[in-house]
């Protein structure tokens, strides 16, 4: 397993946005996009997905906090393969011409 902070994405033109709901807790387990929080802008709601898999360590954000994007929602140990896939890849240089 390895620490990783699950933040919020771009939400698109949304700043500020009220948090109206929490839907994870401590100990949680979540799979890839399921919906860790619903937040609400004066339009529309949304719910905001995991981008991983993995137990939820620790929430960052309560009900009424207002977010925007890059956000921090909460800190989440995710499974292994979950946690290599979102490391860039490193390529080797390429040789002189």
């Amino acid at each position: 397993m390895a620490i990783q902070e699950i933040h919020v994405p771009d939400i698109g033109s949304f700043d500020n946005v009220e948090v109206i709901e929490v839907l994870v807790s401590p100990g949680d387990n979540v799979k890839v996009e399921g919906s860790l929080i619903t937040i609400e802008s004066d339009k529309a709601s949304m719910e905001i997905p995991s981008p991983a898999a993995g137990t939820v360590k620790e929430l960052k954000i309560q009900v009424g906090d207002r977010v925007s994007e890059g956000s921090l929602i909460l800190i989440m140990d995710v499974e292994e393969e979950a946690a290599q896939a979102g490391k860039p890849e490193v390529a080797a240089p390429a040789p002189p011409p």
